[in-house]
């Protein structure tokens, strides 16, 4: 290939000059003589391009017309001779920018893994040694994996404006956080992809952010990531508010003190959506001190789906994608939910955090209807202990009308106790003592049809995570 295009300003002179012979008058008939001439000029002019090719072989140094040593196009010119030095240098600027660009790449770029696995004994021996109210240590008596999960992340900077990051999460908890036929039409096509979402900083002041796909809700103080959570179980608000959203996600530093986000969704928990609705969430984000965050949400939306269910399907019996219904719900369901959640983080000393959380949600299918509504109360603390100990304790109240939340109108509560230990910089336990009461009966017991008022377990969590990655995920 490198001696075809050093070979190329001489064939372009050969084609532009038969060119110019063939756009002439017709020539003369030549003689035998004449012939024969014109060919040995033709062989020798033949021979004069094949030595400059042999020249080009053992001459590296020769930069072709219309080129420079890089390889790259100039005006300029015919072909110049050049020392080996230079070529070697310019090969090596070459190098360098590739290589530049790619630990630029790698900079802003995280890649991060984590195995969570628990062991839960519910002191109720309930039949199938289900805990029930739970969002991940849903099992008894059972080992089991929670979380096996693969993070990459492309942070989006002023210097390179796009980015972007995909979990993906594998065991137990997929089921609870993103594989129930409740809220997606094909859960199995999204249960393993937590979050998948492309990221854009749009010149605007301080920075607009700008993220399309699905990414995890921000409602309540507790995440996904077990290690970066006060408790090992999550609380009654993280089971009960969305765990994710898919759509568009704005947010933008309006001050160092002060962060505002807006979400234009399909709904709580719709990677596909369930009717033609589309939920709104507005985020702030107060920072008045360094040791105090404050969120103040609202989100609204319709969640109720308007199309029946075709859950695990047969072969279809109409020109139609498997899983996606065909038949819509009539009436079409036309109430609203509305969400309004408030939580904080104070680092009230060095080794002291508090987290209260507070939230109201209304919620009914239409718009005729009596609404249910869940009120919810929280108080979380967490104590830095000497030599990578830490204790911890919630307390959570959830009022329950019309079962929005349980299926079950009741008052429900939970203490925690926790204590945990840092093994490795990236490996924790994490012991939980819990206990679950209502002012029903509500919990499984060893026995079918006998209800209690209360459940009380014990868990054992390991967390390992290995990567890039700081801070919380």
């Amino acid at each position: 290939m490198k001696f075809a295009i050093l070979l190329l300003p001489a064939c372009l002179e050969v084609a532009l000059a038969i060119a110019l012979h063939a756009q002439a008058s017709p020539p003369p008939v030549l003689t035998a003589a004449q012939r024969d001439a014109e060919i040995r000029e033709l062989r020798a002019e033949l021979k004069s391009i094949a030595a400059r090719l042999d020249a080009l072989e053992v001459e590296p140094g020769v930069v072709p017309r219309g080129m420079n040593i890089r390889g790259e196009a100039v005006e300029g010119p015919a072909s110049s001779t050049v020392s080996p030095e230079a070529v070697q240098h310019a090969q090596e600027s070459a190098d360098a920018e590739v290589s530049g660009a790619s630990e630029s790449f790698l900079r802003t770029t995280t890649f991060a893994f984590a195995l969570d696995g628990y062991y839960g004994y519910n002191f109720n021996a309930p039949i199938g040694r289900v805990n029930l109210l739970r969002a991940y240590d849903v099992t008894s008596n059972s080992f089991n994996i929670n979380q096996a999960d693969v993070i990459v992340e492309h942070l989006p900077t002023s210097a390179s404006r796009t980015g972007g990051r995909i979990d993906l999460q594998f065991g137990q908890a997929t089921e609870t956080l993103q594989g129930s036929s409740v809220n997606e039409q094909r859960p199995q096509v999204w249960r393993n992809l937590f979050q998948a979402y492309g990221s854009y900083l749009a010149p605007v002041g301080s920075g607009l952010e700008l993220d399309f796909g699905k990414f995890a809700s921000s409602l309540g103080n507790e995440g996904n990531y077990t290690k970066d959570q006060i408790a090992y179980s999550r609380a009654f608000s993280f089971n009960y508010l969305p765990f994710y959203h898919m759509g568009l996600r704005a947010n933008y530093n309006v001050t160092s003190k002060l962060n505002v986000a807006y979400w234009l969704v399909n709904g709580a928990n719709d990677t596909e959506d369930l009717n033609g609705f589309k939920s709104q969430g507005f985020i702030f984000t107060v920072k008045p001190a360094s040791t105090l965050s404050w969120n103040i949400n609202y989100y609204f939306g319709q969640e109720a789906r308007d199309v029946e269910p075709t859950l695990n399907p047969g072969l279809p019996v109409s020109p139609t994608q498997p899983g996606l219904p065909t038949a819509n719900i009539s009436p079409a369901p036309n109430g609203r939910e509305h969400i309004f959640d408030t939580y904080a983080t104070w680092n009230a000393t060095p080794k002291l955090t508090l987290v209260p959380e507070a939230d109201f949600v209304i919620n009914r299918t239409y718009a005729e209807q009596r609404p249910g509504r869940v009120a919810l109360g929280s108080l979380s603390a967490r104590y830095a202990l000497p030599r990578n100990w830490n204790t911890g304790a919630r307390f959570e109240y959830l009022d329950d009308r019309g079962g929005l939340f349980s299926g079950v109108t009741q008052a429900v509560k939970e203490g925690t106790l926790v204590l945990d230990h840092l093994f490795a910089p990236s490996f924790l336990a994490r012991a939980e003592y819990r206990r679950d009461f209502s002012n029903q009966r509500f919990f499984l017991t060893d026995t079918p049809g006998v209800l209690v008022h209360a459940q009380t377990t014990a868990t054992l969590g390991l967390v390992y995570w290995w990567g890039t990655k700081q801070g919380t995920w």
